[in-house]
C-alpha cells in the first residue's frame, strides 16, 4: 500500500533525480484531470451557492440592500423620500456592501496528496483542487478578488476558477505548488489566505510557513484534507508501507499494534494545528475524502461571512457534544 508523506511514521525522499521524474509525472496527471475537477467544482459551488447572495451588511455599492429609519447623522440626501411618505418616519436607503475583498487560494500538489485508500473514492490532491476550485467560483460570485498564492495575480473575473485552473496546469510541478509548503509570499493584512493541504509535514515546518504568511497581519483559514486511512490507520497484519516520495519502505509485521500511538500522534499534531490557528485569529478545519465536498465548502462560507462555528457544528453535533464526521474546526 502507498503511505502519504509522513513523520507519521517518518520517511524522506532519496534523490533529486527521482524527485523531479516524480514531479512531473504528477504534473501531467494534475493537468489531466483539471477539466473533469472545474466541472465537479462548478456543480458543487452551484449547490452551495444556493440561497447565498452578496455580503448580506450594509456599505458602499450599487444594489439596494434595505431601508432603515433616519438617525441625525445622515446626510439629507440619504432619505428616501417616496418610502418615507407612506409613514410617518423617515427612512433612508441603504446599499449593500460590494468592495472586494482580497483572498489568495492554495492547494498542496506534493506527493503526498496523491494517496487514497480503500476507504475513498478520491485522492486527497483532487479534492483539494474540486475545493479549491469551488471556493474561487463562489467568492467571484460574490465580489472577491481571489487569486492563486504565489502564481497568478488577484481577479474578479467571472472566470476566475478557469483561470487558475489553467495556472495549475502550468505550474503544477512549480515548487509554489509541489513543494508542499505555501510560497512565502508577503500577504497584506487586509486579504485572506485559504489553504488546502494535509499539514502532515513536521509542526515546526508548518508553523514557520503559516507564520511567514501571517506576518503582515492576514487572516486565514486552513483546510486540512485527510484520507480516512489515516485518521484510523486501519490495516491488520504484516503490511508495507511506501513512501509517496523517494521509493522508501517500511514493513510492520502488526500494523494493528500501531493503531493507538499512530492515533495519539496524529491527535497531538492536530491539536498543535488548532492551537496555531487560534492564536494567529485563523480557522481550522478537517475534512475526509469520504465525506461529501460541500460540508467543508458551507463550512468555509460560512465562516467567511463572519458565522463563528460553521455547517453542522452546533446542529448534527450538538446532541454528542463533537463535531460530525468529517468537519472539524475552531472559530
Amino acid at each position: 500500500m502507498a503511505a502519504p508523506r509522513g513523520h507519521l511514521p517518518g520517511q524522506s525522499g532519496q534523490g533529486s533525480d527521482a524527485r523531479v521524474f516524480t514531479l512531473e509525472r504528477d504534473a501531467h496527471a494534475v493537468a489531466e484531470k483539471l477539466p473533469d475537477l472545474l466541472l465537479e467544482a462548478d456543480r458543487i459551488a452551484q449547490t452551495v451557492a444556493h440561497g447565498i447572495h452578496g455580503r448580506r451588511r450594509a456599505g458602499p455599492g450599487e444594489t439596494f440592500w434595505q431601508f432603515r429609519t433616519y438617525e441625525p447623522q445622515d446626510a439629507a440626501q440619504l432619505i428616501d423620500w417616496r418610502r418615507s411618505a407612506s409613514s410617518d418616519h423617515l427612512y433612508v436607503r441603504e446599499r449593500e456592501w460590494e468592495a472586494a475583498h482580497t483572498l489568495w487560494l492554495w492547494p498542496d500538489l506534493s506527493p503526498s496528496m496523491a494517496f487514497r485508500s480503500h476507504l475513498s473514492q478520491v485522492t486527497k490532491r483532487d479534492r483539494a483542487l474540486v475545493l479549491m476550485l469551488a471556493a474561487a467560483e463562489l467568492l467571484v460570485r460574490g465580489g472577491e478578488r481571489v487569486g492563486l498564492l504565489g502564481v497568478t495575480q488577484p481577479t474578479t473575473s467571472r472566470r476566475a476558477s478557469t483561470r487558475i485552473a489553467e495556472a495549475i496546469a502550468s505550474h503544477a510541478d512549480a515548487p509554489q505548488l509541489a513543494s508542499g509548503k505555501p510560497s512565502p509570499t508577503r500577504v497584506s493584512r487586509f486579504s485572506g489566505l485559504i489553504l488546502f493541504s494535509d499539514f502532515l509535514d513536521p509542526i515546526d515546518e508548518v508553523r514557520q510557513s503559516i507564520e511567514t504568511l501571517a506576518a503582515g497581519g492576514a487572516t486565514g483559514h486552513l483546510v486540512q484534507v485527510l484520507d480516512p486511512a489515516e485518521e484510523t490507520l486501519p490495516y491488520e497484519g504484516r503490511t508495507e508501507f511506501l513512501a509517496s516520495e523517494g521509493g522508501e519502505t517500511w514493513i510492520a509485521d502488526r500494523a494493528e499494534s500501531l493503531r493507538t500511538r499512530y492515533q495519539a500522534r496524529l491527535k497531538a499534531h492536530r491539536d498543535a494545528l488548532q492551537a496555531l490557528a487560534v492564536r494567529l485569529g485563523w480557522t481550522f478545519l478537517v475534512h475526509h475524502t469520504d465525506r461529501p465536498p460541500t460540508e467543508p465548502l458551507l463550512t468555509l462560507v460560512m465562516r467567511l461571512e463572519g458565522r463563528e462555528h460553521g455547517y453542522r457544528w452546533s446542529g448534527a453535533a450538538a446532541g454528542s457534544g463533537a463535531p460530525p464526521s468529517g468537519v472539524e474546526g475552531v472559530s
